[in-house]
């Protein structure tokens, strides 16, 4: 199930206003202190974005512009709808029952979540206090807009690795690599699970080597559980359509089923554990 942002038509209690009732300089307050995010929307989803039924949140924003992505419509804040922390928490508190029996939580995903921090760092912090887990799903390149203060509120990172070199990164992303690679060391060194995602796209990631690369890596981080080779889908091209955006995967296809094995096989020739 998938739904536009949380958002309420009246006061909420105590008289306080919602987000989007709120003048602009104290909306620009409110996010500043993440007291406000912009938020995309939200879904419940079982055994996806972190353990048992999660309920996924898109944050809006993101200063990459991954070729494969399939949802190009959280790249820009402006799309997003200003949400209180307190109101995605009473969400939360709402599925509360179903996160205990399941093993479940709340995943902030986007777009890039830290992007907002703060406001990441606000939400998690509530969560924690409702005893339910939490998941961030990052590329990892804010991973330095990460203070303690929140790592401190994070159980699990889904940490997406796009390319073990920087010269695919850069091809795939257009930024960076290494603050990505900087991030994970961060988080293991705290101790913090970690499950990397590496999305296989034919003629872009699937070089052995590339492959090659995220797997000594992830093996050298002592908090990674899991490494997920995703296969790369046309699910998010209508998108780009919509948006009138360049896509430049047009005619790939998905790999096949001998070349994600293949895949595969190399991060478990490591001794990680790969789905």
């Amino acid at each position: 199930m998938r739904t536009g942002a949380p958002t309420a038509s009246r006061r909420l209690a105590g008289g306080i206003p919602t987000a989007e009732e709120l003048s602009r300089a104290e909306l620009a307050a409110a996010l500043q202190s993440g007291e406000v995010g912009m938020v995309h929307s939200w879904e419940l989803v079982t055994a996806v974005d972190g353990p048992g039924t999660r309920m996924t949140t898109f944050l809006a924003g993101c200063p990459l512009r991954c070729l494969y992505c399939h949802n190009p419509d959280t790249w820009s804040m402006r799309r997003g709808t200003p949400v209180r922390a307190s109101e995605l928490l009473a969400r939360v508190r709402r599925y509360r029952s179903v996160f205990r029996s399941t093993g479940g939580g709340i995943t902030l995903s986007g777009g890039e979540a830290l992007m907002q921090p703060q406001f990441v760092s606000r939400v998690f912090a509530g969560a924690r206090e409702l005893g339910v887990h939490t998941a961030l799903d990052t590329s990892g390149v804010l991973g330095a807009r990460a203070d303690d203060a929140l790592l401190a509120e994070t159980d699990l990172v889904l940490l997406d690795v796009k390319a073990g070199d920087a010269l695919t990164y850069r091809r795939v992303t257009g930024g960076e690599l290494a603050p990505t690679l900087d991030f994970g060391r961060r988080l293991s060194a705290h101790g913090i699970e970690i499950w990397i995602r590496f999305v296989l796209v034919p003629d872009l990631t699937d070089a052995p080597e590339t492959a090659q690369a995220v797997a000594e890596y992830a093996s050298g981080l002592a908090s990674v559980s899991r490494v997920e080779v995703l296969p790369f889908h046309q699910m998010g091209r209508g998108k780009w359509h919509e948006l009138g955006i360049d896509y430049a995967l047009e005619n790939t296809a998905p790999p096949s089923v001998e070349l994600l094995a293949a895949t595969r096989a190399i991060f478990a020739a490591r001794g990680l554990t790969v789905y």
